[in-house]
């Protein structure tokens, strides 16, 4: 091995703790709140939260098994393990990406054979270590599932259930070269690899280290929490929903009586705000066709949002918003089929009575990435304006992929202060468009550019087969088959309604 603490060495193996090593926090506690809440609600979620004062105390008694056990049984006793496993797949990333020390990644990605060891169920985490840690393997607890697919809330009790067994099933009679954790595992994984060193070693030495590697990113994450929820953060969720309830209520309400062109001014008097930047277009005369909105897409309410700002209403072109998003729209939408010669003879009709938004993106990305644009809007036009959108809130995202999209707005609605920003950029110069020759490619790839240039976003060649793959684990559709054939039927209706 070579320069080994300096990040550089290409061979080797290295075990590492997660919690407390590659990952700053050592407190599982926020981690099963996030799966509390999303795979059963708040409910389940209030009761972690109430049970934390017990859990400090077992912790500080010297009782940390019996608080983890403890934890994982009020957060995951009778949920599916498919739902386990979905939240670890779709959600989890995100606040572990957000909490890893990059010093301690750069040491941990500098050796060839990378295992991971961590006290929490390995269900839990494997998924990210494997996937954006580029671990080989995790050595971690493993939970006891029923026959039918549940957890009962407890781990397995199996022979040679410690570190060490697992570490040397997997080295089979060699020892890693080194371990890499917090000074209180050494009695556990530390004491069987030849060389221990400890995060303050490895941040020192570091310091002459030319460049940090990079995890892999977190490109596309699920879930409706915003931050990850500490106690502090939970209680203030856990108060705020009753309020938010009615808040949300009574701004949907008032944002479906009053004229659009009166919202951005009672918008501050509702908690909310919108940033506008850049001049607006005015209406389109008739004779000559409307001007094409281009968007990024942030949430369900971007072609709204654009809508009051302009003070009038603009009809929107969506993919798969719900039936019932269709209905409360305050705004006309177009439902596309995803068929592009359908889909181009009603953009074309739209166009032609007057102004019309689309986000080409055809699918929402909450991190500071836009996905691949479809060309086929630079195809239909030359009057485009492309617009950036982007959104701030503080307790819940406005979009989700595993749950109901009819509560997005609702959510969005929620927070107790949510933000827009829009910018208008310039219409494109005809220079710029399909009528100098260039190809509608080009034209997409060059409004994508600039978009994420104003917003200081990076431009991606994802599409959104690529988001339901990563958070569904497969092409994206909805499976019914592990319910009861009368279940199925009415979360089938379910899903049509609200889908």
């Amino acid at each position: 091995m070579e320069d080994r603490h300096s990040g550089r060495s290409d061979s080797g193996s290295i075990v590492s703790e997660l919690e407390g090593t590659l990952l700053d926090d050592v407190d599982p506690f926020p981690y099963f709140m996030l799966l509390a809440f999303e795979t059963s609600g708040l409910i389940r979620f209030a009761a972690l939260l109430f049970l934390w004062p017990v859990l400090r105390l077992l912790d500080s008694i010297g009782m940390a098994g019996l608080s983890l056990q403890l934890t994982v049984f009020v957060a995951v006793a009778g949920v599916r393990e498919s739902e386990i496993e979905a939240v670890a797949r779709a959600v989890l990333p995100k606040f572990f990406m957000d909490d890893v020390n990059m010093a301690a990644w750069s040491v941990f990605s500098s050796f060839k054979r990378k295992v991971v060891v961590t006290s929490w169920p390995r269900l839990m985490v494997e998924r990210f270590v494997k996937d954006h840690l580029h671990a080989d393997d995790v050595v971690g607890r493993e939970l006891e599932i029923t026959r039918f697919g549940y957890a009962t809330g407890f781990f397995k009790r199996v022979e040679k259930d410690s570190p060490q067994c697992k570490l040397r099933a997997i080295f089979k009679d060699d020892k890693p070269d080194a371990g890499f954790g917090r000074p209180t595992s050494a009695q556990s994984f530390l004491s069987i690899c030849k060389e221990n060193y400890h995060l303050p070693l490895a941040t020192r030495d570091l310091k002459h280290s030319q460049e940090l590697s990079r995890p892999r990113p977190v490109v596309f994450h699920d879930g409706r929490l915003v931050a990850r929820p500490t106690p502090l953060t939970a209680l203030l969720i856990v108060l705020w929903m009753p309020l938010g309830v009615v808040v949300a209520f009574v701004r949907i309400t008032i944002g479906l009586i009053i004229p659009i062109r009166w919202i951005p001014a009672v918008a501050p008097f509702l908690g909310g705000k919108l940033i506008v930047r850049g001049r607006p277009p005015p209406p389109a005369a008739t004779s000559k066709g409307g001007v094409l909105f281009v968007c990024t897409h942030r949430t369900l309410m971007d072609p709204v949002v654009l809508s009051m700002v302009l003070g009038r209403k603009v009809a929107a072109v969506t993919y798969s918003i719900s039936r019932l998003s269709e209905i409360l729209s305050p705004i006309p939408t177009i439902r596309l089929t995803r068929d592009r010669r359908v889909d181009a003879e009603r953009i074309k009709a739209e166009l032609a009575k007057g102004d019309l938004v689309v986000c080409p993106e055809g699918t929402t990305c909450r991190e500071p990435f836009l996905l691949r644009f479809s060309a086929l809007f630079a195809e239909l036009t030359d009057q485009i304006v492309p617009v950036a959108m982007n959104y701030r809130v503080g307790f819940f995202h406005a979009t989700t992929a595993r749950g109901w999209k009819a509560m997005d707005p609702f959510f969005f609605f929620m927070n107790p202060r949510p933000v827009y920003d829009v910018t208008f950029l310039n219409q494109l110069p005809m220079e710029a468009t399909c009528s100098a020759g260039k190809s509608p490619y080009d034209v997409a790839n060059y409004v994508q550019r600039i978009l994420a240039a104003t917003l200081g976003f990076e431009c991606t060649n994802f599409t959104r087969k690529d988001k339901y793959r990563v958070l569904a684990g497969n092409d994206g559709t909805v499976n019914f088959k592990s319910a009861t054939p009368w279940m199925a039927r009415v979360k089938e209706v379910m899903w049509f309604l609200l889908q």
